[in-house]
């Protein structure tokens, strides 16, 4: 059954929407049940992040700002949104999940009452349970470093490097296992993280890949999956398909430098 049909009271404004952006706002939306006081749960978050939670999720902000918060020249539309509050989230999801609760029974309602907000605050920074969950798994992984750009070779090295650590996390994480492990039971949340997740990775990679071919760095009759699987192949086969295996420091490497000997134009 697709994960926005249960435990679920709003039907099917609680799946996720198409496109790429998790995180788009769902708009204003009346909440059936009124947020907890200031001071409770995310709420406090809210209140440390805008000016009160009352402020956030009852009435829209003006262009004197948020409780007279005035800003001088910033005139903002809708209600600020507050990264305590979704870090608070976020946080309680973990919780939740870290305390055995599948995610066939973490609904949008529980959430928000666990959390301490009203529903409205979640539904506003995501469109659905799909969203919020992609953001959790995102929290929990580790953070791509940033590319170097001084090479193709660099860049490279930095990509299969990310993939590294992110593969021995996942072996590593009880709790990245059993998301993972959940996630692909719901055909929508795992289209949606490969979407917002690990789509844009395989295009930055082949972007690389192209800078490469441009600059006369590989061969330019190979195509460009090809490519892009030789490099990743090596990674995820030692991370993922042999968990006896464990890719030290270095690998990537040594993965990137194999691979360009063999990609290089032949002269």
């Amino acid at each position: 059954m697709p994960l926005h049909e249960q435990h679920d009271e709003r039907g099917s404004g609680d799946g996720a929407a198409p496109g790429p952006a998790p995180r788009a706002p769902a708009g204003p939306r009346p909440d059936p049940d009124p947020a907890p006081a200031a001071g409770a749960g995310a709420g406090a978050g809210e209140t440390a992040g805008t000016g009160s939670a009352a402020c956030a999720d009852a009435a829209p902000a003006s262009d004197s700002g948020c409780c007279g918060g005035a800003r001088p020249g910033a005139a903002r539309r809708g209600r600020p949104r507050s990264e305590a509050a979704e870090r608070s989230i976020i946080g309680t999801v973990v919780r939740l999940l870290e305390e055995g609760v599948p995610l066939s029974e973490l609904s949008i309602e529980r959430i928000a009452r666990t959390a301490g907000v009203g529903k409205a605050t979640i539904y506003r920074r995501w469109e659905g349970k799909e969203a919020l969950f992609v953001d959790v798994v995102r929290s929990i992984e580790p953070v791509d470093a940033p590319l170097p750009g001084t090479s193709v070779r660099d860049d490279l090295v930095a990509m299969i490097e990310s993939l590294r650590r992110r593969g021995l996390a996942k072996r590593s994480s009880t709790l990245l296992l059993s998301i993972f492990a959940q996630m692909q039971a719901y055909p929508q949340l795992w289209d949606m993280y490969n979407r917002v997740s690990v789509t844009p990775r395989r295009t930055l990679l082949r972007e690389i890949l192209r800078r490469g071919v441009e600059n006369g760095e590989i061969r330019a009759d190979l195509d460009p999956d090809l490519l892009n699987d030789l490099f990743v192949g090596p990674m995820l086969v030692r991370t993922v398909l042999y968990p006896a295996s464990t890719p030290a420091e270095g690998s990537a490497e040594r993965i990137v430098d194999a691979v360009l000997s063999g990609v290089r134009p032949r002269k």
